[in-house]
């Protein structure tokens, strides 16, 4: 069984960082493909970022190419995203994905929420 659990989130001021990080508990997470997915109110969760099992591969959605970095420390079982240059419409709660890279077998964390405001 795999838990994921966010941390991080909070209150930042435009123009702002913050880094979230999420902490896979469970055996292999080597073996997993990592995700940072975001869900606004009214709307769909969205994925913003991704990242191959040794890290070696990312991709990241339009809206927050060349503010957010996915990254992993897989001797820390964690993934983490450094978040740059937040705007209001950055508001969200944050959501880490894992899945197997041959099972497809996936989990969600909790969410953690991020407000961007003055």
């Amino acid at each position: 069984q795999v838990q994921l659990v966010e941390f991080g989130g909070g209150l930042v001021q435009p123009g702002g960082s913050l880094r979230l990080s999420c902490v896979f508990y469970g055996s292999s997470f080597s073996f997993y493909y990592m995700g940072w997915y975001r869900q606004a109110p009214g709307k769909q969760r969205e994925l913003l970022a991704r990242i191959t099992d040794g890290g070696g591969s990312t991709i990241y959605v339009d809206s927050v190419k060349g503010r957010f970095t996915i990254s992993r420390d897989n001797l820390k079982n964690t993934v983490y995203l450094q978040m740059n240059s937040l705007q209001s419409e950055d508001t969200a709660v944050y959501y880490c994905h894992a899945d197997h890279m041959q099972t497809r077998q996936a989990y969600w964390g909790q969410g953690t929420q991020v407000t961007v405001s003055s």
